[in-house]
């Protein structure tokens, strides 16, 4: 019954809401920028290691999982010797693309805007602890 409300009027502060739970999949530090590199086409695991700065192989590990298990990502483990792993998007990963893509694309023009409003944050913030 929530999930039909919801999918009427989201809501997603209802931790049933689909659109929440969507939300969930993709608010992460890591799993746009995976998918990202995964649009390109297939990827091994120290490809995405190397390419993505900052993300240990702990977390790489946790979200390719993470995203396997949600059905975004196929793993597919080749018996050879060393053994050659590579991830792809699924359809359904796919479908990420488009929304992702937008969300860049906002950000781009709207990056000088958020710049110039964290520098009045931080003057002001510098400002009042000087007064204090």
């Amino acid at each position: 019954m929530v999930r039909k409300a919801c999918a009427l009027a989201p809501n997603v502060l209802d931790a049933h809401c689909p659109t929440r739970q969507a939300l969930d999949l993709i608010a992460d530090k890591w799993t746009a920028l995976l998918i990202y590199l995964l649009s390109r086409g297939k990827q091994r695991y120290g490809d995405l290691h190397r390419q993505v700065g900052g993300i240990s192989q702990k977390m790489l590990t946790q979200t390719l999982r993470k995203l396997e298990r949600d059905g975004l990502v196929t793993r597919h483990v080749y018996p050879e010797v060393p053994p050659r792993t590579e991830y792809e998007l699924t359809k359904l990963g796919h479908t990420l693309i488009g929304p992702l893509g937008a969300l860049c694309q906002w950000a781009g023009d709207h990056l000088a805007e958020l710049e110039q409003a964290r520098k009045r944050y931080d003057h002001l913030q510098q400002k009042a602890s000087l007064s204090a």
